[in-house]
């Protein structure tokens, strides 16, 4: 049986609240349930029937659970962006319908965003999380365009 999906990928963060309502207010995830972990954090969800997609964990507590393990934790190594903490994942990519509603998102948040439009590709939004995480969100088919 192979891969059939990209399950979660999880941002390690010093203000979890603030990451949440990043990926909440900007990306426009919900937030939704979350097991009992032994660490702070918050899971976010991209629909009502998919699974949480970006999971968030307070990034000291959860050093200390992952090193009980015997799992490391990326470390405090400075990224390649401002305010990055690790440099082992480039970016976050989702999905979007609606270009000018991830514009506005982004502008409420008074953040800049890159723009970019692959050649016969989608509308690309460029945006940097509270952690330095760049986030790649892409309009396949942006509304009122054919």
């Amino acid at each position: 049986m192979g891969i059939t999906g990209l399950e979660h990928v999880l941002v390690l963060s010093d203000d979890i609240d603030a990451t949440r309502d990043f990926y909440g207010d900007v990306v426009g995830l919900r937030t939704g349930r979350r097991p009992p972990l032994e660490f702070p954090g918050h899971w976010l969800y991209a629909g009502e029937d998919r699974p949480a997609c970006l999971h968030i964990a307070e990034r000291v507590a959860y050093r200390t659970h992952a090193a009980g393990l015997g799992l490391g934790a990326p470390g405090g190594s400075t990224g390649t962006r401002p305010g990055a903490t690790a440099a082992t994942v480039d970016h976050i990519a989702f999905d979007a319908d609606d270009y000018e509603e991830v514009e506005r998102r982004i502008a409420r948040a008074g953040l800049r965003a890159v723009r970019n439009e692959v050649p016969d590709g989608p509308r690309q939004l460029f945006v940097t999380d509270p952690n330095g995480v760049l986030v790649e969100i892409n309009v396949k088919n942006p509304a009122g365009i054919a």
